[in-house]
């Protein structure tokens, strides 16, 4: 197990310059916004307007806090985005923009390079048993405090905290938290 706190995650511009992202990991890991393979990170959006647009990478969006927005994704229907909503796919190189439902909300991007990676994310609640994936699986405190138990090491994660399992490695979760599970092959 490898932990990403909170404290230790990278903050950048957007690439359209309108707002502030906080990376939580990224490969290769000296890796841009235009040459990453996978990136995970949170933004704070405060205002309505389009999405940065990124060539052949497809992006999930959750949002982790705030009322929520209304996304318009080329091609697609409009959808409005919550808390409670499940992580919404979609390719990051179609014109994306978002209305903000009710102020300043925060969310958390997983983005992969077509034909390199593939992503899937899901909200979990603790206590549960997380099956071991085929590829890389991150595990995110979103709310509350989280053991995550793997091997013969236990951790604790705050909220923000994430906690990178290798190829194969299965792990447990308890404690009072929410999150999510990552998976990325």
């Amino acid at each position: 197990m490898r932990i990403l706190r909170a404290s230790d995650h990278r903050r950048m511009p957007w690439k359209n310059g309108r707002g502030e992202t906080v990376e939580i990991a990224v490969f290769p890991p000296d890796a841009t916004v235009d040459t990453f393979d996978w990136r995970i990170s949170m933004a704070t959006v405060a205002e309505d307007g389009p999405f940065s647009i990124f060539p052949g990478i497809d992006r999930t969006l959750s949002i982790l806090e705030g009322r929520g927005m209304e996304l318009s994704v080329e091609g697609r229907q409009t959808v409005v985005l919550t808390h409670d909503f499940a992580p919404y796919p979609f390719p990051a190189d179609a014109a994306t923009s978002a209305r903000l439902l009710d102020g300043t909300i925060t969310d958390l991007n997983v983005m992969t390079r077509r034909g390199r990676f593939s992503h899937s994310v899901a909200m979990v609640t603790a206590p549960r048993a997380l099956a071991p994936a085929d590829g890389l699986m991150l595990v995110l405190c979103h709310l509350g405090e989280m053991q995550v138990t793997s091997r013969e090491a236990t951790e604790t994660l705050s909220a923000l905290d994430c906690v990178l399992l290798e190829n194969g490695e299965a792990a447990n979760i308890s404690g009072d938290s929410e999150g999510f599970v990552i998976k990325l092959s």
